[in-house]
């Protein structure tokens, strides 16, 4: 991201409306939180949003209901989070949230968690622009391992 760039819940280059103001927020380092930046899997064909390792620690090992609140709005679905599945994650409600919130390949995202207990989930979100040239997305599109985005 750019020095003195705003982060926002807006991922498109279109003009703004009050629905779709920018919304920034500190985070706190009293909370939980992980970020990633957005792979084809995750804004494409499948919309499949994996929670990484780091975060599953503190995460029911149940399938809970949880909300996604970002620009003054919740997106709800579900968190799997069975212990014998190695890949937490949420159901196919995320594809709502992406396709609404216009994401794309190498946007960023960071995912602040209010609200966790063994009953339900909530996590703030800030979406951040990618600023990442086409030329490197189109090379590593984080379609696989092998083919990562990378931020230096």
């Amino acid at each position: 991201m750019k020095q003195n760039q705003t982060p926002n819940c807006n991922s498109n280059d279109h003009s703004s409306t009050e629905e779709d103001e920018e919304e920034s927020w500190p985070i706190s380092m009293d909370k939980p939180y992980f970020h990633c930046i957005l792979s084809k899997s995750q804004v494409q064909d499948a919309y499949r949003m994996v929670l990484p390792v780091k975060i599953h620690r503190i995460l029911p090992q149940a399938t809970v209901p949880v909300v996604l609140n970002c620009r003054k709005r919740n997106w709800e679905m579900r968190y799997y989070g069975s212990d014998t599945d190695s890949n937490k994650r949420f159901d196919p409600g995320w594809k709502k949230f992406a396709m609404e919130n216009r994401l794309k390949v190498g946007d960023g995202c960071v995912f602040q968690l209010e609200e966790y207990s063994a009953q339900r989930l909530e996590f703030k979100v800030q979406i951040l622009n990618g600023d990442i040239p086409s030329e490197l997305v189109s090379k590593h599109d984080g379609s696989s391992s092998d083919n990562p985005i990378t931020i230096v």
